[in-house]
């Protein structure tokens, strides 16, 4: 599916504008969030919706997150509930997406849904995100601005690079802040993390006063982010190297010696802002492997580390 035209629009009045414009009259468009760039479509446009598939090549049972201005527009497409009520007070607007039941009539694609009876949403806390939706006045469904299982993009650049001619626009806002996708929080039944992000799952239960159970890989998709490979480079993905083997493009952490490093401080907001960025740096380089250092597996580094996993999965 190349058979758009695909502009670049700044953020400026005009370009966000022009992008509510097309996003209303059923386009697809581009935009930056904290967390990645998204592709957004009118969610409540069956046509809209579909076409986001398309133009990323993305397996139907594979749901998307909706997102809004305000938490009173999430309100109005799910059952909310006390623990909703919470996490949204506590975390929105910001990197965390909430999967609460479908609420009857519901101005909403089942598309968007993938048939299921839940919904994911979220209010973003970009600037620029937040304007758009604002304009667009109504739900904006937007998986991350990349065709499926590759890597998300960081910056305009990369969604130009990959999605040229399958969307109608790219509203730059320059790079995104946080640089991993959203945290999900299941909340149609007891509080499970479904995908890990910037808000981990001792926070979340801090906050709910609940445990927060753990998504086993077995169980169906039921959020986006879960399927075994996701976020992959052209390259193969080699992880927790602690030597390198000739040819590889090296991406390090810590004080190594490597092509790039996510954090030469081992600061794991840092690395996970610079990850996606260095695979598709080190990726355009040719290198068959990218072979990554061990990142550790608490606070930050569980969401990097699912991302890392997922790239190098068997494809």
């Amino acid at each position: 599916m190349t058979d758009r035209t695909t502009i670049s629009l700044a953020a400026d009045e005009d370009g966000l504008g022009r992008a509510a414009d097309l996003l209303r009259a059923g386009g697809l468009v581009a935009f930056p969030t904290e967390t990645v760039y998204g592709l957004g479509a009118d969610a409540a446009n069956d046509r809209a919706v579909a076409a986001i598939y398309a133009a990323k090549g993305r397996p139907s049972f594979n749901p998307l997150i909706v997102h809004l201005a305000e938490i009173e527009d999430a309100q109005a497409l799910v059952t909310w509930s006390d623990a909703a009520e919470a996490a949204a007070r506590a975390y929105w607007p910001g990197p965390l997406t909430l999967v609460l039941p479908l609420r009857p009539g519901a101005r909403v694609s089942r598309l968007v849904t993938a048939g299921l009876d839940t919904l994911a949403v979220r209010v973003p806390e970009a600037p620029v995100a937040r304007a758009l939706l604002r304009r667009v006045g109504r739900g904006v469904a937007a998986p991350s601005a990349n065709r499926s299982g590759r890597i998300s993009p960081t910056r305009a650049a990369h969604v130009a690079a990959d999605m040229t001619g399958r969307l109608d626009a790219v509203l730059d806002g320059g790079a995104c802040r946080v640089g991993l996708e959203s945290t999900i929080l299941g909340l149609s039944g007891p509080p499970t993390l479904l995908r890990p992000g910037a808000i981990s799952r001792e926070a979340l239960a801090r906050t709910l006063g609940a445990p927060v159970a753990r998504r086993r890989d077995t169980e169906a998709v039921s959020a986006p982010g879960q399927t075994p490979s996701h976020y992959a480079p052209r390259a193969r993905v080699r992880i927790n190297a602690t030597e390198w083997e000739p040819g590889e493009a090296r991406l390090g952490f810590g004080p190594v010696d490597c092509d790039l490093n996510l954090s030469q401080d081992e600061d794991l907001t840092e690395a996970a802002a610079n990850l996606f960025e260095y695979l598709h740096r080190l990726d355009a380089s040719g290198a068959e492997v990218i072979a990554v250092s061990p990142v550790p597996h608490l606070d930050l580094g569980v969401a990097i580390n699912d991302r890392l996993s997922r790239a190098a999965a068997e494809r």
